[in-house]
Protein backbone atom coordinates (compact mmCIF):
# COMPACT_ATOMS: atom_id res chain seq x y z
CA UNK A 1 0.00 0.00 0.00
CA UNK A 2 1.28 3.46 -0.41
CA UNK A 3 1.28 6.31 1.85
CA UNK A 4 0.70 8.62 -0.93
CA UNK A 5 -2.58 10.68 -0.31
CA UNK A 6 -4.38 10.98 -4.04
CA UNK A 7 -6.62 13.85 -2.86
CA UNK A 8 -3.55 16.06 -1.56
CA UNK A 9 -2.68 19.43 -3.25
CA UNK A 10 0.32 19.52 -5.62
CA UNK A 11 3.21 20.20 -4.42
CA UNK A 12 4.37 21.84 -7.77
CA UNK A 13 6.24 25.57 -7.15
CA UNK A 14 4.45 27.79 -9.04
CA UNK A 15 5.91 30.88 -10.11
CA UNK A 16 4.01 34.37 -11.34
CA UNK A 17 2.82 34.51 -15.06
CA UNK A 18 4.61 37.79 -15.51
CA UNK A 19 7.85 36.95 -13.01
CA UNK A 20 10.19 35.38 -15.74
CA UNK A 21 12.70 37.84 -17.03
CA UNK A 22 12.17 39.61 -20.29
CA UNK A 23 7.94 38.97 -20.52
CA UNK A 24 6.32 41.77 -21.28
CA UNK A 25 2.34 43.00 -21.00
CA UNK A 26 0.58 44.13 -23.73
CA UNK A 27 -1.12 47.63 -23.51
CA UNK A 28 -4.76 47.42 -23.81
CA UNK A 29 -6.39 50.63 -25.70
CA UNK A 30 -9.49 50.93 -23.53
CA UNK A 31 -8.99 49.21 -20.12
CA UNK A 32 -6.94 50.82 -16.93
CA UNK A 33 -5.57 48.04 -16.09
CA UNK A 34 -1.94 47.29 -17.02
CA UNK A 35 1.03 49.40 -17.50
CA UNK A 36 2.48 52.17 -20.09
CA UNK A 37 5.93 54.14 -20.55
CA UNK A 38 6.45 57.99 -20.52
CA UNK A 39 7.09 57.42 -24.61
CA UNK A 40 3.82 55.75 -24.82
CA UNK A 41 1.79 57.81 -22.91
CA UNK A 42 2.97 60.92 -24.63
CA UNK A 43 2.28 59.52 -28.10
CA UNK A 44 -1.19 57.93 -27.31
CA UNK A 45 -2.16 60.78 -25.86
CA UNK A 46 -1.16 62.80 -29.08
CA UNK A 47 -2.64 60.68 -31.40
CA UNK A 48 -5.92 60.50 -29.86
CA UNK A 49 -5.54 64.16 -29.62
CA UNK A 50 -4.96 64.23 -33.21
CA UNK A 51 -7.43 61.99 -34.46
CA UNK A 52 -10.00 63.65 -32.03
CA UNK A 53 -9.19 67.34 -33.60
CA UNK A 54 -9.48 65.90 -37.29
CA UNK A 55 -12.58 63.86 -36.66
CA UNK A 56 -14.38 66.62 -35.08
CA UNK A 57 -13.19 69.10 -37.29
CA UNK A 58 -14.37 67.30 -40.28
CA UNK A 59 -17.49 66.04 -38.10
CA UNK A 60 -19.05 69.77 -37.17
CA UNK A 61 -18.24 70.74 -40.91
CA UNK A 62 -20.39 67.99 -41.87
CA UNK A 63 -22.64 68.30 -39.43
CA UNK A 64 -22.65 71.86 -39.36
CA UNK A 65 -23.88 72.47 -43.03
CA UNK A 66 -26.57 69.03 -42.65
CA UNK A 67 -28.01 68.82 -39.52
CA UNK A 68 -27.88 71.72 -37.49
CA UNK A 69 -26.02 73.38 -34.21
CA UNK A 70 -27.48 71.11 -31.15
CA UNK A 71 -27.04 67.67 -33.13
CA UNK A 72 -23.25 68.67 -34.02
CA UNK A 73 -22.83 70.31 -30.30
CA UNK A 74 -24.30 66.31 -29.30
CA UNK A 75 -21.67 64.48 -31.42
CA UNK A 76 -18.60 66.68 -30.03
CA UNK A 77 -19.91 66.53 -26.53
CA UNK A 78 -20.08 62.87 -27.00
CA UNK A 79 -16.58 62.89 -28.84
CA UNK A 80 -14.76 65.05 -26.10
CA UNK A 81 -16.66 62.26 -23.44
CA UNK A 82 -14.82 59.75 -25.12
CA UNK A 83 -11.53 61.52 -25.75
CA UNK A 84 -11.77 62.37 -21.67
CA UNK A 85 -12.49 58.26 -20.67
CA UNK A 86 -9.37 57.37 -22.92
CA UNK A 87 -7.31 60.21 -21.56
CA UNK A 88 -8.05 58.79 -17.95
CA UNK A 89 -7.48 55.20 -19.03
CA UNK A 90 -4.02 56.06 -20.12
CA UNK A 91 -3.22 58.23 -16.79
CA UNK A 92 -4.11 55.39 -14.72
CA UNK A 93 -1.73 52.71 -16.75
CA UNK A 94 1.03 55.21 -16.68
CA UNK A 95 0.27 55.72 -12.38
CA UNK A 96 0.29 51.98 -12.82
CA UNK A 97 3.88 51.92 -14.37
CA UNK A 98 5.03 54.19 -11.83
CA UNK A 99 4.17 51.49 -8.93
CA UNK A 100 1.08 54.13 -7.89
CA UNK A 101 -2.52 53.70 -7.66
CA UNK A 102 -5.09 54.90 -10.36
CA UNK A 103 -6.32 57.24 -7.65
CA UNK A 104 -3.74 59.20 -7.71
CA UNK A 105 -4.61 60.54 -11.39
CA UNK A 106 -6.87 62.92 -9.52
CA UNK A 107 -3.18 64.69 -8.17
CA UNK A 108 -3.12 65.83 -12.17
CA UNK A 109 -5.67 68.69 -11.73
CA UNK A 110 -3.00 70.42 -9.67
CA UNK A 111 -1.14 72.94 -12.68
CA UNK A 112 2.65 71.57 -13.26
CA UNK A 113 1.65 68.23 -11.10
CA UNK A 114 0.82 66.59 -14.71
CA UNK A 115 4.69 66.97 -15.50
CA UNK A 116 5.36 63.91 -13.02
CA UNK A 117 3.86 61.37 -15.30
CA UNK A 118 5.86 62.77 -18.15
CA UNK A 119 9.17 63.16 -15.80
CA UNK A 120 9.08 60.06 -13.84
CA UNK A 121 10.58 56.97 -14.95
CA UNK A 122 8.73 53.33 -14.39
CA UNK A 123 9.55 50.51 -12.07
CA UNK A 124 12.05 48.60 -13.94
CA UNK A 125 11.00 45.05 -13.87
CA UNK A 126 7.70 43.37 -12.88
CA UNK A 127 5.54 45.57 -10.13
CA UNK A 128 2.13 45.12 -8.34
CA UNK A 129 0.46 45.84 -11.81
CA UNK A 130 2.09 43.43 -14.00
CA UNK A 131 5.04 42.96 -16.09
CA UNK A 132 6.62 46.21 -17.68
CA UNK A 133 5.14 47.42 -21.10
CA UNK A 134 6.35 46.35 -24.09
CA UNK A 135 9.67 48.14 -25.82
CA UNK A 136 8.58 51.31 -27.80
CA UNK A 137 8.13 50.58 -31.71
CA UNK A 138 9.18 53.06 -34.64
CA UNK A 139 5.47 54.60 -34.76
CA UNK A 140 5.31 55.10 -30.83
CA UNK A 141 8.46 57.39 -30.92
CA UNK A 142 7.75 59.21 -33.79
CA UNK A 143 4.89 59.91 -32.45
CA UNK A 144 5.58 60.75 -29.12
CA UNK A 145 8.37 63.14 -30.40
CA UNK A 146 5.41 65.08 -32.44
CA UNK A 147 4.09 66.74 -28.84
CA UNK A 148 7.29 68.32 -27.88
CA UNK A 149 8.38 69.26 -31.60
CA UNK A 150 4.70 70.69 -31.97
CA UNK A 151 4.83 72.52 -28.82
CA UNK A 152 8.43 74.43 -29.55
CA UNK A 153 6.91 75.59 -32.70
CA UNK A 154 4.03 77.02 -31.08
CA UNK A 155 6.11 78.59 -28.94
CA UNK A 156 8.75 79.91 -31.19
CA UNK A 157 5.87 81.34 -33.15
CA UNK A 158 4.06 82.48 -30.67
CA UNK A 159 7.37 84.75 -29.71
CA UNK A 160 8.12 85.13 -33.65
CA UNK A 161 5.24 86.35 -34.58
CA UNK A 162 4.33 89.58 -32.44
CA UNK A 163 7.83 90.43 -33.25
CA UNK A 164 7.61 90.39 -36.68
CA UNK A 165 4.04 92.25 -36.36
CA UNK A 166 5.94 94.63 -34.63
CA UNK A 167 8.69 95.18 -36.96
CA UNK A 168 6.07 95.15 -39.98
CA UNK A 169 4.50 98.26 -38.05
CA UNK A 170 7.86 100.22 -37.41
CA UNK A 171 9.01 99.85 -40.83
CA UNK A 172 5.51 101.49 -42.44
CA UNK A 173 6.07 104.35 -39.82
CA UNK A 174 9.30 104.97 -40.87
CA UNK A 175 7.98 104.73 -44.93
CA UNK A 176 5.28 107.26 -43.96
CA UNK A 177 7.58 110.05 -43.23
Amino acid sequence: MSNVNPYAPPQAAVADVYAGGGEVQPVSLWSSQGRIGRLRFLAYLTGAYLLFAFAGGVLAGLLGAFAGSRVTMAVMALGGVAYLAFTIFKAIQRSHDMGWGGWTVILMIIPFVAFIWLLNPGTPGANRFGAPPPPNTLGVKILGWMFPVIMLIGVLAAIALPAYQDYVKRTKTVQVR
